[in-house]
């Protein structure tokens, strides 16, 4: 089981961090205006995400690929918390409606765990 939950979060790791580079607008639209640069930010949250699921997917390295993988993740708490103070019933997109912000910040702490998990079960 432990080794199906490391490659599944390597696996969800590396498509996710391709897919910044796939569709970066999509991925610009969490960044928090007051961060700023969303390109590079973009850029370099989906190479970080690529070198992290392949620190996750061999197993000597699985460890440390497991927390920087939680600390990447909790890190991207912030654009989910900044979302908080826009959304609205009104918007367009489900995922910037409060029911939508709340489901972005319980799903993040999910993965935050799944990546925990992943750490402390290879160490």
């Amino acid at each position: 089981m432990h080794a199906i939950a490391a490659i599944g979060l390597a696996v969800f790791m590396a498509v996710t961090g391709v897919m910044h580079f796939l569709a970066p607008e999509y991925f610009r639209t969490l960044i928090p205006a007051w961060l700023g640069r969303e390109r590079l930010l973009v850029a370099a949250t989906g190479a970080a995400e690529v070198v992290v699921g392949v620190l996750v997917l061999v197993a000597p390295s699985r460890p440390v690929g497991g927390w920087i993988a939680a600390l990447l993740i909790t890190c991207y708490q912030a654009s989910h918390v900044d979302a908080v103070r826009h959304a609205r019933p009104d918007r367009p997109r489900l995922l910037d409606r409060p029911a939508g912000v709340a489901a972005r910040l319980a799903l993040n702490v999910l993965y935050i765990a799944w990546a925990v998990a992943v750490a402390r079960s290879a160490a």
